[in-house]
């Protein structure tokens, strides 16, 4: 770990640079939001926004990626034969990403890299992504990341965290890949370490005392499942929910995706779409059977993943970074703080 100075004159310079090496995402504000995108060549990342719309989980997990194709040409050698597509893993870099999104990266990478099995999609473009997180010095209303394990200035996930100092960045470079990625910008002004380090502790300090929203999850653990499945509340919840999905689009860990084929011609493809638990479609099965077909079960079923099933499974706290974009977004301001309370409170009656 070390720490780089970078004056903010040279900041589009360097990253400009590093395009020669890495293929560049970032924060890019327009009249729909910000959002985190591809950079074209003459954009720079819009490092003052505040919160984007959607999470950097895209750059890992495109909302359409083909797996697979086949060529149905009999005349060509291996027809019919389903071959990973050419998908390209070339070095990225994340510019700006919120340290709630990084921490959120390695909770969906305990679903998609396990000992058991590996998603070779999701690993490869994760391994191939270098994240230089911003430090968030003015947290949002929504901002619950403190009460999940997360923060303002969290480094887990990050190669780089940036602190933004007005007319520089402080950079604290916290992996060989971060290294990497400031190498090929140029960044090489060394900071003071010990200095350095206290005023991050400072912003940090200073930023998790505006966050003044939580979430109660202490007493989740020791719930019986099947208490809390089968609890009385899940109709007043799931009451006013639209089943829009709304909120699993916008949430940094969700992961839900549906496979499609599809046979243009003589060529087959293979590709997977993000996909919600809150569609009735969504487990609804080829004989017409489905077993959530009641949208108060994909609600519990929501809510019982993020705050419960995961949190047995894993034991690495709830599936939230607390963001709060789930609860900004909800068009019928459904809360999860107000779920989890709901649910770490439950007691069963006999």
């Amino acid at each position: 770990m070390k720490f780089i100075t970078i004056d903010k004159k040279d900041w589009t310079q360097g990253i400009d640079k590093s395009r020669k090496t890495y293929q560049l995402f970032g924060p890019v504000t327009d009249e729909n939001g910000c959002k985190i995108k591809e950079l074209d060549t003459d954009v720079a990342p819009d490092m003052d926004y505040h919160e984007s719309v959607m999470s950097a989980k895209s750059v890992l997990f495109p909302q359409t990626e083909t797996l697979l194709t086949a060529n149905l040409d009999e005349s060509v050698e291996d027809h019919h034969v389903m071959k990973r597509a050419e998908n390209t893993y070339t070095p990225r870099a994340i510019l700006g990403i919120r340290p709630y999104d990084a921490k959120a990266i390695l909770l969906v990478k305990l679903n998609f890299d396990t000992d058991d099995y590996r998603d070779p999609y999701w690993c490869d473009a994760y391994e191939a992504t270098t994240l230089v997180g911003l430090g968030i010095t003015k947290p949002g209303p929504f901002d619950f990341s403190t009460s999940v394990g997360c923060g303002p200035f969290c480094e887990e996930g990050l190669d780089i965290l940036l602190a933004d100092l007005d007319d520089h960045y402080l950079a604290k470079v916290l992996t060989p890949k971060g290294e990497a990625y400031a190498v090929a910008c140029g960044f090489d002004v060394a900071a003071d370490d010990k200095e350095s380090q206290a005023l991050f502790d400072i912003l940090q300090l200073e930023a998790e005392k505006n966050i003044t929203s939580s979430i109660e999850t202490d007493k989740l653990k020791g719930k019986n499942l099947l208490d809390l499945h089968e609890a009385p509340f899940w109709d007043d919840i799931a009451f006013a929910c639209i089943n829009c999905g709304t909120c699993t689009y916008v949430c940094p860990t969700c992961w839900c995706f549906d496979i499609q084929d599809e046979v243009k011609q003589k060529q087959s493809s293979r590709f997977r779409n993000w996909d919600t638990c809150m569609s009735p479609l969504f487990t609804r099965h080829a004989t017409g059977h489905n077993p959530r077909g009641e949208k108060v079960q994909r609600v519990r079923q929501r809510f019982m993943h993020k705050l419960k099933y995961f949190l047995d499974k894993y034991d690495q706290g709830i599936m939230c970074v607390g963001c709060g974009r789930c609860v900004k977004s909800c068009p019928v301001n459904i809360d999860i703080r107000q779920v989890a309370h709901t649910m770490n409170t439950f007691e069963k009656k006999d």
